[in-house]
């Protein structure tokens, strides 16, 4: 039977030495995905992050597999670079990581079993997606993921994101009209040189805590939400230069 964590029988101390265990694995595995990442808001510094965010979502979770969450954590932005050099908006990176993962994991010795539940990790960590999350593990992924798109570190990251695709400020178009042109079926953006970072505040990133699953991700998302709700109340004042 695998390892899990249940809030009665493991402690922080607990999951550092299972954690210390995977040291092997998971080195190369974040070997291998720092190799992959070279965008700014989706490098090595994001995955250790929500590396983070997991461990400490399932300190407050039941029956949690670190031997699939942890993989799923490091990996699951593995194929970002290539979406991002998608200018026709087909790729997803959720899936295609999946498919990736899949080839490193079996070169380092990971059951099948595991394998396929790491998968389902990757391919439902999307918010734009219609891949629902089914496991604790998943859940967890999912949240942290997006724990990290919101909050101080968020906006940080969303003007990263505006800077390295050479996005405006400022709003350009009403929104229903942008997300007709901009968006593909399975909700990936057609050019993401045409979104602003008011446009993914509206469309995603006050959605976020309302989305995830896990009590305490909902409880850090409602904190780290009013930290951007001033930020871009105030930052559309002083576009239109008010006070």
């Amino acid at each position: 039977m695998p390892e899990t964590l249940a809030n009665s029988n493991f402690t922080k101390l607990d999951i550092g030495r299972k954690l210390q265990g995977m040291k092997t694995k998971i080195e190369k595995i974040k070997e291998i995905v720092e190799k992959e990442l070279s965008c700014s808001a989706h490098n090595l510094d994001h995955v250790m992050r929500v590396h983070s965010l997991c461990i400490y979502l399932s300190e407050h979770e039941e029956n949690v597999d670190l031997d699939v969450l942890i993989p799923a954590a490091l990996l699951h932005d593995v194929a970002r670079v290539i979406e991002s050099q998608d200018k026709i908006g087909e790729i997803d990176h959720a899936v295609l990581g999946g498919k990736m993962a899949e080839k490193i994991l079996i070169n380092l010795d990971y059951e099948e079993e595991k394998i396929e539940e790491i998968k389902h990790c990757i391919i439902t960590h999307r918010y734009r997606s219609g891949h629902e999350p089914k496991t604790i593990e998943a859940k967890i992924l999912f949240d942290a993921d997006k724990l990290d798109a919101i909050g101080a570190i968020g906006i940080a990251r969303t003007f990263m994101m505006a800077g390295q695709f050479g996005q405006c400020i400022s709003k350009n178009k009403p929104l229903n009209e942008y997300m007709d042109i901009n968006t593909s079926e399975n909700g990936r953006l057609k050019d993401v040189s045409k979104h602003t970072p008011f446009i993914e505040y509206e469309v995603k990133l006050k959605k976020i805590p309302e989305k995830l699953y896990t009590q305490m991700g909902r409880k850090i998302g409602n904190n780290r939400l009013k930290i951007m709700d001033d930020f871009f109340t105030r930052l559309e004042l002083e576009i239109a230069g008010k006070e």
